[in-house]
């Protein structure tokens, strides 16, 4: 079992940072993946970005890329969200989830087993 908890989000205006934090609860992480969702009043939970945890290697959708980057911290078990130039299009609820098994696809949502609360990301214009 796999406990995951978010921080870090917050309001802030269009154009400023923000950087979320997700913890993975217990033992040094073990899965395939870490990755971050959005999801925005009435609309579906989408993809923002993900990193395979042995290897670093990264993934963002399109609409993040060069503005957001993620990383992690393998001796904290904590994978991080750095956001630059928020736009109000950024505003949802963040959420971190694990991806345990071996997948070419680090951008489904099915293939997350665990996943954090969520925190709240507002971006003001």
């Amino acid at each position: 079992q796999v406990q995951l908890v978010e921080s870090g989000g917050g309001l802030v205006q269009a154009g400023d940072s923000l950087r979320l934090s997700c913890a993975a609860s217990g033992r040094a992480f073990s899965g395939y993946a870490m990755g971050w969702f959005r999801q925005a009043p009435g609309k579906e939970r989408e993809f923002v970005a993900a990193i395979k945890w042995s290897t670093g290697g990264t993934f963002y959708t399109d609409s993040v890329k060069g503005r957001f980057t993620i990383s992690r911290d393998n001796t904290k078990n904590t994978v991080y969200l750095q956001m630059n130039s928020l736009k109000p299009e950024d505003t949802a609820v963040y959420y971190c989830a694990a991806q345990m098994g071996y997948s070419s696809r680090l951008d489904q949502l099915r293939l997350y087993t665990y996943w954090g609360q969520g925190t709240q990301v507002t971006v003001s214009s």
